[in-house]
């Protein structure tokens, strides 16, 4: 019988606040995180119900899956209110606090800035650069701004100051310059730990549907204007994630580690580490992975999603699918997802296949009085196999009915958040791996 435990699991969007610890091979960082839907989150609505809140979610993961689908919407970055994490961090000298969307999903960091061409009403001061003795702009044949593609990147030739634009799948937009400061992140034991001389954008024309509670957006995606790839060296270019299922109200949270520690090398509480190659490929920004194909009880369906690839002429087949925090419901290629489905639907006992009262998800089981029997589903990545819980692959919409939280797509399938939950997801970007351990996030924090 599915539990009440994971109603609140694609609740969880996110502020960091990072604690430090040093080591002979560098920081090691760990990071608390409370979703967007949180009673914590600025953006928490009392009035909403645990419904509201995961529709609200799943139609985000559309409207953000569709920037993949094409080579503007892809360099682009996010679409601008489909971010599920928020992150806490202070820029400059005196530091100022900044609350932005957090990514791994986009690489550039971006906030606004006085003086304000168009600025989207904020909840909080602009950034105000004049007051920072660390600010200092990128010039145009900077390494910054040439990490920038083609259609992003401008140049003020008379003052050599560089340019950045960015459009958005919504028409939201951000127009700005270039530079680099010194980005802080507080640690509840004691000083901030402070990354001088970190690019990004400081927006002057800003404007959309970009959310009051934000500044803007933190990119922790693979490019090299990330945040993740700028501290690299800093954290063994290493870092993972585990998000709880419990809400953020009880004593249970969810991390995200930053340094050479947070993947761990031997097995824990018996559970596996299960190790898949990372696939390099453009853009760099995403996390592209091989999915080789699903078994779903004691049916193995090998997975048909063709490889994804921005360049038509391109003979790459692998890195079919993204995994991304960003987005709440896991998206698979639609002519496997026929499939797939009907071996799920063959495989739930106790209940009858129902719709979706909103029109959202595909597969959805309601009980009479007996328990939901929902099959096992594992994920077969080049080497890894990983074996979801129901509460990864199901979601509670009612005391009586679930739905699958996977989806089909017509563009790049999406590895999502409600899948990766009791995993601690590991990235190593040196040896370009990614990693699976199952584990009870909440009580392993």
């Amino acid at each position: 019988m599915v539990t009440k435990t994971f109603l609140l699991c694609s609740l969880l969007a996110i502020f960091f606040v990072f604690a430090s610890t040093s080591s002979a091979h560098g920081r090691n960082l760990t990071v608390e995180l409370i979703h967007r839907d949180s009673p914590h989150s600025p953006l928490y609505n009392p009035h909403h119900t645990v419904s509201d809140r995961l529709n609200a979610a799943f139609l985000r993961s559309i409207s953000r899956s569709r920037r993949f689908s094409t080579k503007t919407d892809l360099q682009s970055g996010l679409i601008s209110n489909g971010g599920e994490y928020f992150m806490s961090i202070s820029i400059g000298t005196p530091p100022s606090k900044v609350l932005a969307i957090a990514d791994t999903g986009s690489d550039l960091t971006w906030i606004q800035c006085k003086p304000c061409q168009q600025c989207y009403k904020q909840n909080s001061p602009l950034f105000d650069k004049n007051k920072s003795s660390t600010y200092k702009t990128a010039s145009c044949d900077s390494k910054p701004c040439q990490a920038l593609s083609e259609h992003e990147e401008g140049c003020d030739a008379s003052r050599d100051i560089c340019k950045y634009r960015y459009s958005y799948g919504d028409e939201s937009f951000t127009k700005g310059e270039v530079a680099t400061e010194t980005i802080s992140i507080d640690s509840p034991s004691g000083s901030p730990v402070s990354f001088p001389g970190t690019a990004f954008g400081c927006g002057y024309n800003n404007g959309g549907t970009f959310e009051e509670t934000g500044y803007g957006i933190i990119g922790l995606g693979g490019g090299p204007l990330s945040l993740v790839s700028q501290i690299g060296s800093s954290i063994g270019k290493k870092f993972s994630y585990c998000l709880s299922h419990t809400s953020s109200t009880t004593n249970g949270t969810s991390v995200i580690n930053l340094g050479t520690n947070s993947i761990p090398s031997k097995p824990s509480n018996d559970s596996a580490t299960l190790t898949t190659p990372l696939v390099v490929k453009d853009p760099n920004t995403y996390y592209f992975l091989n999915l080789e194909a699903i078994t779903v009880g004691k049916t193995k369906l090998p997975y048909t999603g063709g490889g994804y690839s921005l360049n038509a002429k391109s003979k790459k087949t692998t890195g079919n699918i993204i995994i991304d925090s960003g987005t709440t419901l896991t998206l698979l290629e639609s002519g496997f997802y026929d499939d797939f489905g009907a071996a799920v639907e063959k495989s739930v006992t106790g209940a009858k296949r129902v719709s979706d009262p909103q029109g959202v998800l595909t597969h959805c089981y309601k009980s009479g009085d007996k328990a939901i029997g929902l099959p096992e589903i594992t994920m077969h990545f080049t080497n890894a196999d990983v074996k979801l819980s129901p509460i990864n692959a199901f979601v509670k919409l009612s005391e009586d009915m679930v739905c699958m939280s996977i989806i089909p797509t017509t563009e790049v399938a999406i590895y999502g958040n409600l899948i990766q939950m009791d995993f601690l997801v590991g990235y190593d970007l040196e040896s370009k791996t990614v990693s699976f351990q199952h584990i009870d996030c909440s009580a392993n924090l």
